[in-house]
């Protein structure tokens, strides 16, 4: 097989043939080629001959495919554009990393893990500029042109890659003022006693779920305050505000300063993956791959 393909140059008779269904004309596809006319003419005669069908239809002014031309013209067109990617992504392993990177990240992971490491990437890469945005709205990577979105929770998207960074258990805390004022939740259920904050951009922000033993349980409650970043829930607990259930990370500082205690800690809360999402692509800009390959080495340190 490898034989005969070599000896019967089958992607130049398809890039002959792709050519000619995309600009209509055995003349413009020779122009756009780099052939002559009669060169393509010969070629669709050989590429006819081999497969023993007729792929066009051909008139003095027109030409039209016939059902195994169409049939085939789908076929060679992603095969065609198989091999221009896998020029292009050979190409692209020896691109310097440049340009411009755009960037989305939630408050929290910004600014508890991100303001850090810029610095050490811009310096490794100088010849990377960036647009960043740190907020908690729900960001469309593909629409709204995103090079790199930093995300907590589940990726459902099919068209997007996800490279995750790390895991972070949510926990359930209150600073010691409001405890001491309102007393400590022994269970769940305690709660729907309590003065609770929720983060708002998750699926039901008002229902906990809670497991010990083996045993579910669920809570629902009307929240004293609905925040739609984790750094202004942190800020009202830290205040006394009530209790609310956030990602470690967001409130590690806290808890090691004692301004807020961790609550029902012997009941499992669920786990929250945080990921690197970027468009699904054969090949990644040069700049895209080595930012997400920095992240992942960043966060896993």
């Amino acid at each position: 097989m490898v034989q005969k393909i070599a000896n019967t140059n089958l992607l130049d008779g398809m890039a002959v043939f792709v050519g000619i269904i995309n600009t209509g004309s055995f003349t413009a596809a020779a122009q756009a080629l780099g052939h002559s006319t009669s060169y393509v003419s010969k070629e669709i005669t050989r590429l006819e001959k081999r497969l023993g069908s007729r792929l066009l239809n051909r008139t003095t002014r027109t030409i039209s495919l016939t059902d195994a031309g169409r049939s085939y013209y789908e076929r060679c067109s992603q095969i065609i554009i198989d091999a221009e990617n896998a020029e292009r992504s050979i190409s692209q392993l020896q691109d310097r990393p440049r340009g411009l990177l755009r960037v989305n990240a939630p408050l929290s992971i910004g600014s508890i893990y991100l303001l850090d490491y810029f610095p050490e990437f811009m310096r490794l890469f100088p010849e990377i500029t960036f647009e960043v945005e740190f907020n908690d709205r729900m960001i469309d990577v593909v629409a709204e042109g995103y090079d790199v979105v930093i995300r907590a929770g589940e990726i459902k998207d099919s068209n997007l890659v996800a490279r995750k960074l790390m895991s972070s258990k949510s926990i359930v805390v209150a600073s010691p003022d409001y405890l001491q004022a309102n007393g400590r939740p022994q269970q769940p259920a305690d709660l729907e006693q309590h003065a609770c904050l929720a983060y708002s951009l998750i699926p039901n922000p008002t229902a906990w779920s809670f497991v010990k033993d083996g045993s579910h349980s669920t809570i629902n409650f009307n929240p004293r305050l609905l925040a739609n970043n984790a750094e202004l829930e942190v800020a009202m607990l830290v205040r006394g505000v009530g209790i609310g259930r956030v990602p470690l990370f967001c409130c590690e500082k806290e808890i090691a300063k004692g301004k807020l205690e961790i609550v029902l800690a012997d009941y499992e809360q669920p786990e929250i993956g945080v990921y690197a999402v970027f468009p699904h692509r054969q090949y990644l800009a040069a700049r895209v791959r080595v930012f997400v390959d920095f992240l992942v080495q960043k966060f896993s340190d």
